[in-house]
């Protein structure tokens, strides 16, 4: 039997253009999810809302950073009676002569919005050709490196993670255990110098020295994946993997962690050598993705089976989160501690900071604030251009003692 609505028979019609929609605000459907979707209706039928909502989202809801974009879009979707011709024509409808409704997200705000004429519209690049000055003028780009990411609708988000791709983020050097051949050093090179003496004779005309290499500091990475965090872990998680990726021709000792509820070890996924690829990866290992956040569960996680990663007092900590943690303070304070002492330094990377008037009052921002070695806001482009310098700050500071 076929689903039709009571009042238009024109369901399906309806259903297909609510998935056009979920994939223009960037939830993944596909044709297969559009089936399931018509047996998951078949199975619990139209009459109750609250079924239809909680069977499509079933369906059609496969990353848990889309759930909230789901139901605010299903929410103004189907409120309004006169939807069939509405509907046909991709427009989402709105309900008129009632109240606005709460604060929508950029994403579902973007697809509100009714599609302009086609006459209006900038002749359409080819899409293999990412052209930034095509597609915005000089104020546009200006306007976007200062922008919130939590402010910026779909299309805008995807336009500064590239951007976000393109910074250098060049790390301090330190002097390695490993050493090379050089004209200066502490060391005398015995076996390139022997090897240059027997083709005089044995006569020793010089010595040969060894110096020890430099290398990028390693860098332990702590991302918040919390619901407060849900616009800012994915970009930076972009933009550190390819601004670390290499640098100078050495390649960078980093560790990856996301925590939210639990700990989740994103090593492996930023050792793949295109960005999207290694968010695929992170995105299907990060299983507790915009949930809580107990920050001290986490870093007892990594002390126990991670501990190794640290390499002894060199190691620089970048941990980014807001500090709205919800776990337990004085175990957050303990298991600060222990990373203090093992630990170059830990600079603390808070969105919040954005705010002129923001002071530490959550009590695991305010144990976060007392362990930092520093703070710095990365909430849009050009905070994100001043990381750099604010890391060599940091470590121009004495170590601690």
């Amino acid at each position: 039997m076929l689903l039709g609505d009571a009042r238009t028979g024109k369901l399906a019609d309806n259903l297909t253009a609510f998935g056009r929609t979920l994939r223009r605000a960037g939830v993944p459907v596909d044709a297969a999810r559009m089936a399931l979707a018509q047996q998951a209706l078949q199975c619990v039928g139209v009459d109750r809302r609250g079924d239809v909502s909680a069977a499509l989202e079933a369906v059609l809801v496969g990353r848990e950073q889309d759930r909230a974009v789901f139901r605010e879009l299903f929410d103004a979707f189907f409120r309004d009676p006169e939807l069939a011709n509405k509907l046909l024509s991709q427009m989402l409808p709105r309900a008129e002569g009632q109240a606005a409704g709460p604060r929508q997200r950029p994403r579902v705000k973007e697809v509100l919005q009714p599609p302009r004429p086609a006459a209006a519209r900038p002749p359409t690049a080819p899409e293999k050709e990412f052209q930034f000055d095509a597609a915005m003028t000089a104020s546009d780009l200006a306007r976007l490196r200062h922008a919130d990411f939590n402010q910026l609708s779909a299309s805008e988000y995807q336009l500064v993670e590239r951007l976000a791709r393109d910074i250098r983020l060049p790390l301090p050097t330190v002097r390695s255990r490993r050493v090379r051949a050089s004209g200066r050093g502490a060391r005398v090179h015995w076996g390139r110098t022997l090897h240059e003496a027997a083709r005089t004779g044995g006569e020793v005309m010089a010595l040969h020295r060894l110096q020890r290499r430099r290398q990028p500091l390693p860098l332990l990475v702590l991302v918040d994946v919390s619901g407060s965090m849900e616009r800012y872990a994915r970009l930076l998680l972009a933009f550190l993997h390819a601004a670390t990726r290499q640098l100078d021709g050495h390649r960078v000792q980093r560790d990856v962690f996301a925590f939210g509820m639990q700990l989740t070890d994103l090593t492996a996924a930023f050792a793949e050598a295109d960005t999207d690829a290694m968010l695929l990866r992170a995105g299907a290992a990060i299983t507790d993705f915009a949930g809580g956040t107990h920050l001290g569960d986490a870093i007892a996680a990594l002390r126990h089976g991670h501990a190794r990663r640290l390499v002894g007092r060199r190691t620089l900590v970048l941990l980014v989160s807001d500090g709205l943690d919800t776990g337990d303070a004085e175990q957050l304070g303990r298991e600060l501690g222990w990373l203090k002492r093992h630990s170059r330094a830990l600079l603390w990377l808070n969105p919040l900071l954005r705010y002129d008037a923001y002071a530490p009052i959550a009590r695991g921002a305010a144990q976060l604030h007392r362990a930092a070695d520093g703070m710095l806001a990365v909430h849009n482009i050009d905070k994100l251009q001043d990381l750099a310098a604010g890391i060599a700050a940091l470590l121009r500071q004495p170590p601690r003692r």
